[in-house]
């Protein structure tokens, strides 16, 4: 059948999937410089391990004015055992450092400046847009690169080329909810290896390419 974006997206809405806690925090941050230090924990770490380690770290600091004053040592003890810790710590307490000091207290809201900032990518870069500033953005992580070119909408080598591929085919109006959705979606049903296709709220629209 035709491929009708639209419908697909609303069937993941009504589908009502089940928010890990940590994708649950983010949408309810509104606030880019949190959406930001909470994405750079998150990487190369799974979800379970991210949400309490972000909420010890937003008890030391919430914002950049007094974050860049925690002493880099309580700052990594606090978001162990993410991935990399000790390397992120040092790295929000220098961008907070930049941003309090240098950018007059404000995360900048182009893709371009928030790359300049050491460790962060397009896909940080694009989440701090959608869900920070509410502007329209496609963050791109392994759930949403994955699905999409099994789903057959892309065709596409790495998330990079995704987001790009996404950014000329997919209509602005669900770019910043669509990262939620299929990464919620990745994680309860459309997952890397046996996918619960019988269970799947989108699978008429699956072309199942692996």
């Amino acid at each position: 059948m035709a491929f009708d974006i639209d419908k697909l997206v609303q069937k993941l809405k009504s589908a009502n999937q089940q928010k890990s806690d940590f994708v649950g925090l983010m949408d309810s941050f509104r606030n880019p410089y949190l959406v930001l230090i909470a994405c750079i924990l998150s990487l190369r770490t799974n979800d379970k391990t991210t949400y309490p380690a972000t909420l010890r770290m937003l008890k030391l600091a919430d914002n950049p004015h007094d974050m860049k004053d925690i002493n880099v040592n309580e700052l990594a003890k606090a978001i162990y055992p993410v991935g990399f810790y000790e390397n992120k710590a040092k790295q929000i307490i220098e961008l907070s450092r930049i941003i309090d000091e240098e950018l007059e207290g404000k995360v900048p809201d182009e893709i371009e400046d928030l790359v300049k900032f050491n460790g962060v990518g397009r896909k940080t870069a694009n989440l701090v847009l959608a869900r920070g500033f509410n502007k329209p953005a496609i963050c791109v992580d392994v759930h949403v690169h994955r699905i999409f070119n099994r789903l057959g909408y892309v065709k596409t080598k790495n998330p990079e080329e995704t987001e790009f591929a996404l950014r000329a085919k997919l209509p602005e109006k669900h770019w910043i909810d669509i990262n939620t959705l299929i990464v919620t979606h990745g994680q309860n049903c459309c997952t890397p290896r046996n996918p619960k296709c019988s269970e799947c709220p989108i699978e008429e629209f699956c072309k199942k390419i692996i």
